[in-house]
């Protein structure tokens, strides 16, 4: 959550803008001779993040507390193949045969 807020983070690599429509290449053609930011998740109001896997409820209250500490206004709706619990979790790291739980 840290790479999403800290500006001082290098700009993440698989986050691209295309831009589509005559104002938009208008504006991208411009953009050539003017130095422009990179989008970053923190400049949209909106934050979707899937988790494969699982997600605990600490999981979740880490994420809110984050995005409420740096960014209020900004709506997260976090999606998870499975909500865990804490048996759930036990199960995960202690079961040997991964693939037969």
């Amino acid at each position: 959550m840290e790479a999403i807020f800290n500006p001082a983070c290098p700009d993440l690599p698989d986050i691209t803008h295309h831009s589509y429509g005559l104002a938009d290449m208008l504006k991208s053609g411009f953009s050539l001779f003017m130095s422009s930011a990179r989008l970053r998740p923190s400049n949209h109001p909106l934050l979707l993040i899937f988790v494969v896997g699982g997600v605990s409820c600490a999981d979740v209250r880490h994420i809110r507390d984050a995005v409420t500490s740096n960014k209020p206004d900004m709506q997260v709706i976090i999606l998870t193949t499975q909500l865990l619990t804490p048996a759930a979790v036990v199960n995960k790291v202690m079961c040997v045969d991964h693939l037969n739980p």
